[in-house]
């Protein structure tokens, strides 16, 4: 009976001291895996840290990539006589459908196509876009040749900005007063003016004004611009812009945009030397 008592404590102890050996070999197999196991850095292509994307914000400098919620949308393209001779503009509308995502770079390229779909001319350039804004696209005197088919245009490369309720103000730029009239003596054929209104806070460096003119069944049949600088807030300035040479058709409606980038300080006037911001996003 005792030999067995003793037999038995023996085993136990053998156990116990087995599973410490276990215990301790895990331990330490653990801790060598934790040794070599690589640290999270923000380009290991995984969402760890406190990184707000994969490898990017949070502790990473690299900032993440906005996405909007809906693309892009391209409308009412072609071209128009630019009124001189073998040369066009052309133009397209784009419309942004986010209301809080705007685009301060974007790439848009032009394709003119003849009538057997051949591409005679491609044109591309870089534009931005506000928040929930529609506008045209405008290349003024594009030379082509003679006989033409459809135009297109495509965007690619759009690097969106993200705003908050609150933080996004569309500047408030007001036309009013528009007139279209021929000219009856002089070297032009005819003029567009108007009043352009500057109702935000804000003195703007430089302003565009693109001037849309429409025939009578709405389509477009000539276009022009002008640009005005040092605008400053609650101002109103007239503007006068020529076109040099007949078009065909006849205008019967006048229409005008105004472009002014807020994504680039350069558009505001400096106060007292110390740059203003238009919003933060």
């Amino acid at each position: 009976m005792g030999n067995n008592v003793e037999s038995f404590g023996i085993k136990s102890k053998r156990i116990v001291i087995s599973v410490i050996y276990v215990v301790i070999f895990l331990l330490l197999v653990s801790m060598v895996a934790y040794k070599l196991k690589p640290k999270p850095t923000c380009f290991d292509g995984k969402l760890n840290q406190n990184e707000q994307g994969v490898d990017c914000g949070g502790v990473c400098a690299k900032q993440c990539e906005v996405v909007a919620e809906e693309n892009l949308q391209v409308s009412e393209t072609g071209f128009v006589a630019s009124g001189i001779a073998g040369k066009y503009d052309l133009y397209g509308q784009v419309y942004n459908p986010n209301p809080f995502f705007g685009s301060n770079e974007f790439i848009y390229k032009f394709t003119i196509k003849d009538a057997s779909g051949k591409i005679i001319v491609e044109k591309q350039g870089v534009s931005y876009i506000l928040p929930g804004e529609r506008k045209y696209l405008i290349e003024g005197n594009v030379e082509l040749a003679d006989v033409l088919g459809t135009a297109e245009l495509s965007l690619s490369d759009i690097k969106w900005v993200q705003f908050t309720a609150g933080d996004y103000q569309k500047p408030e730029l007001k036309i009013v007063n528009k007139v279209y009239s021929e000219i009856t003596s002089g070297v032009n054929f005819s003029e567009a003016t108007g009043l352009l209104k500057n109702e935000s806070q804000f003195d703007f460096a430089s302003i565009k004004v693109q001037i849309i003119l429409r025939s009578l069944e709405g389509k477009i049949i000539a276009l022009n611009s002008t640009q005005m600088n040092v605008v400053k807030a609650g101002e109103n300035r007239d503007f006068r812009t020529f076109w040099p040479n007949r078009f065909p058709g006849e205008v019967r409606t006048v229409d005008t945009q105004t472009e002014v980038n807020v994504f680039k300080s350069e558009s505001f006037v400096k106060r007292y030397f110390s740059p203003e911001q238009f919003q933060t996003y």
